[in-house]
């Protein structure tokens, strides 16, 4: 299966002066960070039993097995519950507010859920089951350079 292309952002929907994300310190994500920044979405996959999970882990929840891989996922999904942000959480937010954080669900990845922005006004309604689309945000002047996965609901151009 070849995901559909994917849509690319490089103004970021939250303020400058965010830190950078960085891969945990096992470096069990980086595939993840990596993919991102080539607007590919990776979630992993257990070999033994082929359950898909996010985020990552060494062991399988489901089987106990150790063999995973990181496999690409069709970067689609469907609101499962939001949180709209009036107060800051960070300094460089403060103009930033708000914001609204969404909970999607990837159902070609066995409903694995994955958390990101909904970009658009941070008013705007939000319904949970709404279709939703990934945007690869590209910061390439930071430092180290990086690229977030945020998401827009499908039928927005």
């Amino acid at each position: 299966m070849t995901p559909p292309p994917a849509r690319s952002s490089e103004t970021p929907y939250l303020p400058p002066g965010l830190p950078a994300p960085t891969p945990a310190g096992d470096a069990l994500d980086a595939p993840y960070w990596e993919a991102a920044q080539e607007e590919r979405l990776l979630v992993q996959r257990c070999d033994a039993c082929g359950l898909h999970r996010w985020g990552p882990e060494w062991i399988c929840h489901a089987c106990l097995g150790f063999e995973t891989r990181w496999v690409e996922v069709e970067p689609r999904g469907r609101i499962y519950s939001w949180e709209r942000v009036w107060h800051p959480v960070h300094p460089a937010l403060t103009t930033g507010c708000p914001y609204v954080v969404v909970l999607v669900e990837l159902p070609q990845a066995d409903n694995v859920r994955m958390v990101g922005n909904l970009l658009g006004p941070a008013t705007d309604p939000v319904e949970i089951g709404a279709a939703v689309e990934a945007v690869f945000e590209h910061h390439r002047d930071a430092d180290p350079p990086f690229t977030l996965v945020q998401w827009r609901r499908a039928d927005e151009p």
